[in-house]
């Protein structure tokens, strides 16, 4: 059902669960008012840097000493890049895009099943903007959050994206372990030693941002830095996503590679290299014309794990820039607050 005259569309897409989708399937007119971003919070289509691009990094031939130094050098300088010719088949990526669109089909009916308030495990579930019990003005998107490394929770899985998932990380863990090795490697660090702390938990979510009215007044994910080690983004041919440049208030678009991978430098790795490779700010735009989707692997420390630089970094006289955390204490400051750009790495500051 529609909301009602009264225009209550915060009920209708949160409590309600139908969702930004639910909204962009009434075909309204204008963007309701709850989604209008006060305008520095907009993406400022003028600050995009129009002759700038991230890094694409071919990842055919692993023995090639040059891939592991472009690896390094790009998490140094942009804090993301793009890989192709990676090892995943295309079919897996095709397969994991189709299972998030009928995912996102379903009828209102069933994803409420896994919602926050119904879903049967913490470990799975939907959400629409990023913290709509926090966030004043909300974000152009919905998706599905699942936590991989929890086994126990796959039974409780949609059943329409579930084997889809499943063998998208699976496919994809080679690669992640690779390129955390050529990073560990870029910092005199063996790799053996600290996959723990660098791969200790695996979080995938399935991106839904459909056709947004007004979408130069929205925005489909406000401006902030992922807390993982490292995420390996998939995204559909539409494109959005933009990343800051480092030290400047102009933006980069990153656009859509016929099978490439964006990576991208989480917060966890910025404070595990003492600031040498870095978390880069980053935003996704609205689009008037076309849904868009997006696919990524978060891998991260365990909830358990403390977070700091390493020691490796520092016998040589290195001071630390970042202080000791418990990772979980980290992420739940991320969760407590809207995006805010990299704040949340001052929590880990000295």
């Amino acid at each position: 059902m529609a909301p009602s005259p009264t225009n209550d569309y915060r009920n209708f897409a949160v409590t309600k669960g139908h969702g930004v989708k639910g909204l962009s399937d009434l075909k309204l007119d204008a963007l309701p008012e709850q989604y209008i971003q006060p305008v520095e919070e907009r993406l400022d289509m003028t600050k995009v840097l129009k002759k700038e691009s991230i890094p694409v990094i071919d990842m055919s031939n692993l023995d090639d000493p040059n891939v592991a130094h472009q690896i390094a050098a790009a998490a140094e300088k942009w804090g993301f890049f793009q890989i192709i010719n990676h090892g995943v088949p295309i079919e897996v990526l095709e397969n994991v895009k189709e299972a998030t669109r009928r995912f996102f089909a379903l009828p209102v009916e069933e994803k409420i099943k896994y919602t926050q308030e119904q879903s049967p495990t913490n470990s799975v579930r939907l959400t629409t903007s990023f913290l709509p019990k926090v966030d004043k003005v909300l974000e152009w998107k919905d998706y599905l959050s699942i936590l991989v490394s929890d086994e126990k929770s796959s039974e409780f899985w949609p059943s329409t994206c579930k084997n889809d998932v499943k063998e998208y990380v699976e496919k994809s863990e080679f690669v992640m372990k690779w390129l955390l090795k050529a990073l560990m490697k870029g910092l005199n660090v063996d790799m053996d030693s600290k996959e723990s702390i660098l791969m200790g938990s695996t979080r995938i979510n399935l991106n839904y941002y459909p056709v947004c009215p007004n979408p130069e007044l929205a925005i489909g994910v406000g401006r902030h830095s992922d807390v993982s080690t490292l995420t390996f983004l998939l995204q559909d041919n539409v494109g959005g996503l933009h990343i800051r440049k480092m030290d400047t208030d102009t933006w980069i678009f990153v656009p859509p590679v016929e099978g490439a991978i964006v990576i991208n430098i989480g917060d966890a790795l910025q404070i595990l290299s003492n600031g040498k490779y870095k978390s880069a700010e980053h935003c996704v735009a609205a689009n008037g014309n076309n849904d868009r989707i997006s696919v990524p692997i978060f891998t991260n420390p365990s909830p358990d794990d403390i977070i700091g630089p390493l020691p490796e970094l520092l016998k040589n006289g290195e001071k630390p820039i970042y202080k000791h955390v418990l990772y979980s204490d980290y992420v739940k400051h991320f969760y407590r607050k809207s995006h805010d750009g990299k704040h949340t790495l001052d929590f880990a500051e000295m």
